[in-house]
């Protein structure tokens, strides 16, 4: 008698007991959308039509929500170019340009007059002033939700 174990048998119960893996390709029965597989932590919704588009529209209500929320526009009080803005604290501001709004304005001009590049200055002083002026008339809040330094999250800038 053979006192080796039968591998083929050894092979078919361990298929029957844990499943058929390929570890080359991790499928986890999703699909790109063309047909191929992939790996997507939420489900495509693929046989329901209607789910997947509302899935869709309430997924970019979010990204327009998170990019746009607590943005007022601010214009520039010596060249009237509009940006948007939002105060985070005192030490922090986010400040959305649009191509427009940098191509007209003054400061930025000036320097590219001078064989410059604005896309290396930090922020535009005198809309540093307007941004100042609009918190102090009370047209932008200052939101005081922002991270702390201590907390892990970034460090604040210093931008208007």
């Amino acid at each position: 008698m053979d006192s080796r174990p039968d591998v083929d048998r050894i092979a078919k119960s361990m298929l029957l007991l844990h499943g058929g893996h390929d570890d080359d390709h991790d499928h986890h029965g999703s699909t790109d959308g063309a047909g191929r597989g992939g790996w997507s932590k939420a489900p495509d919704f693929a046989s329901n039509p209607d789910r997947a588009a509302a899935v869709r529209e309430a997924s970019q209500r979010d990204r327009e929500r998170y990019l746009t929320a607590g943005l007022v526009t601010v214009d520039c009080r010596y060249c009237h170019v509009a940006v948007r803005v939002k105060k985070l604290g005192p030490a922090h501001t986010s400040v959305q340009w649009s191509s427009d709004a940098t191509a007209r304005c003054a400061h930025f001009a000036e320097i590219r007059e001078a064989g410059g590049d604005p896309a290396r200055e930090r922020a535009c002083p005198r809309l540093t002033d307007s941004i100042k002026h609009a918190v102090a008339e009370g047209c932008l809040e200052e939101h005081s939700s922002a991270p702390s330094p201590g907390d892990g999250a970034a460090e604040p800038s210093t931008d208007p």
